[in-house]
């Protein structure tokens, strides 16, 4: 029987060449400030929280719409956090659990209206983004809480336990050499699994060079940041709670009834309910999940700076709309992967982190963040009308 066999799709590897591109430019232009151990660990924090909105932003984009509250919502969870430990001494858990309850009923309104009352995301959201900002420079009263206790910031700042020996000129962390092992011998297996699959059930395969190729370039990636991180404190903390939530909605959406009808929904809504989808359940659980990552983000922001300030999550929600985007989502929904808007936040980080290390002000890196996300929009639509 003839083997059938299928090129890799650019587009679904682009972003990942395309963040290792701009992650190279920047190192030439930087004089590889960029690749410092510190400048790597600097990079998981600073993108920690854009990374946690963009998961739920992505599941907003996919129904065909949009959250523009997220940053205030981040802010209020992170008051709440701030005047709970500072102002009322409670324990840190009691705390969280309130930002975390906050963070709910805030994405339970906004679903309530969105579903119950059929009023737009954006005229909701903006709503949200309006009120939310006020009710916490209300509740902070234009001040900063802190400082928060150090067993708090580590969920922030903090790193796992290490096991560091000489190295070099320095040290190197057993501890990130052994996850860049296990997450070498999984990413291995599960490609060997997946062509063992498609070739059971007579599935095009991608040629050999190619998977070779593919598997490499992801291979190398992962090796050269967890070497980075070995040489400096080892891994972070928020790595681990970013990998799990990542982990835990690719296959949400990827393998569950619940991420299908997410995607039917923002591919043809009526289609949806025609096929027995309840839309409007779909959008109030989406707009609820948002409202849980934005108090999951508040923590994580709140806990780095280690305190709560009433400017925090400016603009969060720029971002994290533009990570979706930059990372393959569709602006009619029903396309896009929470790996991608992974990629596309990294992409946003790296961007930031390169401008500043090289010296542009904040005005230049508007600008250039503003250019990179239209192109992304365009290439998109562009290649769609190609198509069609």
């Amino acid at each position: 029987m003839e083997k059938k066999t299928v090129n890799i799709n650019m587009k679904q590897y682009g972003m990942v060449l395309a963040l290792i591109a701009v992650f190279l430019i920047f190192s030439v232009m930087t004089g590889g400030k960029n690749m410092s151990p510190a400048n790597m660990n600097n990079l998981i924090m600073q993108n920690s929280y854009i990374v946690i909105l963009a998961v739920g932003m992505l599941l907003c984009v996919l129904t065909g719409n949009i959250d523009l509250g997220v940053g205030s919502i981040v802010a209020v969870c992170g008051a709440v956090v701030g005047i709970m430990i500072v102002d009322y001494k409670t324990s840190i858990w009691v705390a969280i659990l309130a930002a975390i309850g906050i963070g709910t009923l805030s994405g339970m309104f906004v679903g309530f209206f969105v579903s119950k009352l059929s009023i737009p995301p954006f005229i909701v959201t903006l709503a949200t983004m309006l009120m939310g900002r006020g009710l916490t420079y209300t509740l902070l009263k234009a001040q900063t809480k802190g400082p928060l206790p150090t067993e708090y910031t580590y969920i922030g700042a903090g790193f796992l336990p290490t096991h560091k020996v000489p190295f070099g000129n320095g040290t190197l962390d057993l501890v990130s050499v052994g996850v860049a092992i296990l997450a070498v011998i999984l990413i291995i297996t599960l490609e060997i699994r997946s062509i063992h699959i498609k070739k059971k059930y007579e599935f095009p395969i991608n040629p050999l060079w190619q998977t070779v190729g593919k598997v490499g370039v992801i291979l190398l990636i992962i090796c050269f940041f967890f070497y980075k991180l070995a040489r400096y404190n080892g891994i972070p903390f928020v790595l681990v709670v970013m990998g799990v939530l990542v982990a835990v909605y690719q296959f949400m959406t990827a393998k569950t009834v619940a991420g299908r009808q997410i995607y039917a929904l923002g591919g043809n809504a009526k289609a949806a309910r025609l096929s027995g989808i309840n839309t409007k359940k779909v959008f109030f659980w989406v707009y609820t999940n948002m409202g849980i990552l934005c108090a999951v983000a508040g923590i994580v922001l709140s806990a780095r700076n280690a305190s709560a300030t009433p400017k925090a999550g400016d603009q969060f929600e720029l971002d994290a709309i533009a990570a979706c985007y930059i990372g393959g989502a569709a602006t009619t929904g029903g396309i896009g992967t929470i790996i991608g808007a992974v990629v596309g936040a990294f992409i946003m980080g790296i961007l930031n982190n390169g401008m500043s290390l090289y010296g542009w002000s904040t005005d230049i890196q508007k600008i250039l963040k503003g250019a990179v996300l239209l192109g992304a929009v365009t290439i998109d639509l562009l290649s769609k009308r190609k198509n069609n």
